[in-house]
């Protein structure tokens, strides 16, 4: 198929509120659904929210959790990506993003890069992930996951995009003045999302919280891009639900107008960070 009909949920969960949100989340997929989404993408931790600190191991899931699998039997057809905390082994734990399908948890992507600044503590709490894979979707599209500071690490980015995804999925919890009262997230995360759109031809949906968590507030601002950075759909101020059909066609010819990937050199790219390192 050369059309996808993504979704974002742009949602407020509430910390460490597991039933509650994961009951907020059945009515957020049986609505998107409703709507003929294929894709459905959730903010990172949707399912616990994000200050949760010395309650990690409390909130954590391994990935075949019945409770994901329930949400999974929600999904049906359509693939839903939902942030989760994944217990991995003694003390191990990610922040991570499960893909649900037709009952099973079809893949769990593991944030790469734990932001420890501002008033960020992840470090502090999660092992960092070390794989950077494709995932199916539906209509054979296959998306990369880049959850929230992994955005913002231009070399994983690029390594991701060398593998030539269809489409790129960026689930962010973004705060007002989260990281100081001098970096802009809401000015930067637009300038951000655009230029990977623009440089690789990618379709670009970012799903990110909106609502207060303790003394944070997080700012909104989901949306989805087309593969030439174009907005084709954008969150209000407000939970809520977005949608765009995308087109594979429109993907082909923006790579062609700029061959970002194709001309990469990567092993020049190589060789040079063999030197610097």
């Amino acid at each position: 198929m050369s059309q996808l009909n993504v979704a974002v949920a742009q949602i407020n969960p509430q910390l460490c509120e597991l039933d509650a949100n994961l009951a907020m989340h059945h009515d957020w997929i049986r609505q998107a659904r409703e709507l003929q989404a294929e894709l459905l993408l959730f903010p990172e931790l949707s399912l616990t929210g994000y200050q949760v600190g010395r309650r990690t191991p409390a909130m954590a899931m391994k990935r075949d959790d019945p409770r994901l699998q329930a949400l999974a039997r929600e999904s049906g057809d359509m693939v839903s990506w939902v942030g989760f905390i994944e217990s991995a082994g003694p003390g191990e734990y990610y922040n991570a993003m499960a893909a649900l399908q037709q009952g099973h948890v079809i893949g769990v992507h593991r944030k790469l890069n734990l932001p420890t600044y501002g008033g960020l503590e992840e470090g502090k709490w999660f092992h960092a992930g070390q794989d950077l894979d494709l995932y199916s979707c539906a209509s054979d599209w296959q998306a990369a996951c880049m959850i929230c500071a992994d955005m913002w690490n231009p070399a994983l980015v690029h390594c991701a995009m060398l593998q030539r995804p269809d489409l790129l999925l960026s689930p962010a919890n973004s705060a007002s003045a989260i990281v100081s009262d001098h970096f802009s997230n809401e000015q930067n995360w637009a300038v951000n999302l655009q230029f990977y759109a623009m440089i690789y031809g990618m379709p670009v949906l970012m799903a990110n919280r909106y609502g207060p968590e303790g003394d944070a507030h997080f700012w909104g601002g989901s949306r989805i891009l087309g593969p030439r950075g174009e907005i084709l759909a954008l969150a209000e101020d407000q939970e809520c639900l977005i949608m765009a059909q995308l087109d594979a066609e429109q993907t082909a010819a923006a790579r062609f107008d700029h061959p970002a990937i194709r001309d990469a050199n990567t092993a020049l790219v190589q060789r040079l960070l063999k030197t610097i390192g």
